[in-house]
């Protein structure tokens, strides 16, 4: 896990090196002081949480330049690594999750850019997987798009709930790809 120092902090929030003390101190930024001489350290993410949390820019250095990952929810696995392969001939960085359970715990795992998620799943259904992600403040980034065989009306419910693309089971590849890349254009 990537710490930071105070002082770089302060350079990229262009501000003065007291400030970021007093953010830690105030209990604003997460931090915590390291033996000895008693540093300030701050996770990245616990960082890039604050910069979210007051509506700041992320620094270039700190913007994740590997493939974008995604999360592949569906409890059909032929059907998750059929949308796994496209995902990765487009250039993405696919993750499997067959549950909405599983799903919940690979989001905070890997900080996926976009979930692609199955609605029918026994246990926690893709309708509460839209719910809980949408009253996290920290997905709020996340780019969920719906692979359903529900029918239309189900579709639109999903995206009322907060999914941003919805796409009908059986679907091509090609309309797959267009709608990955739709939503990652806009991510």
């Amino acid at each position: 896990m990537k710490t930071l120092t105070s002082g770089e902090i302060a350079t990229y929030c262009d501000v003065n090196l007291r400030t970021v003390i007093r953010w830690i101190e105030s209990g604003k930024l997460k931090g915590f002081k390291l033996p000895g001489r008693g540093n300030n350290r701050v996770l990245e993410e616990d960082f890039l949480a604050f910069l979210e949390q007051h509506d700041m820019p992320i620094p270039e250095p700190l913007k994740n330049k590997a493939s974008p990952s995604i999360l592949i929810v569906d409890d059909e696995l032929p059907v998750a690594k059929s949308i796994q392969r496209v995902a990765r001939r487009a250039g993405f960085d696919p993750l499997i999750a067959t549950g909405g359970f599983q799903a919940g715990v690979m989001l905070s795992q890997h900080n996926p850019t976009l979930m692609t998620l199955d609605l029918s799943m026994p246990g926690m259904d893709g309708y509460s997987v839209i719910q809980f992600t949408r009253e996290q403040a920290r997905y709020k980034q996340l780019k969920i798009i719906v692979i359903s065989a529900l029918d239309a009306t189900s579709l639109e419910r999903a995206l009322q709930m907060g999914a941003d693309a919805v796409l009908a089971k059986p679907f091509s590849n090609h309309a797959l790809t267009e709608i990955l890349e739709q939503c990652m254009g806009e991510a």
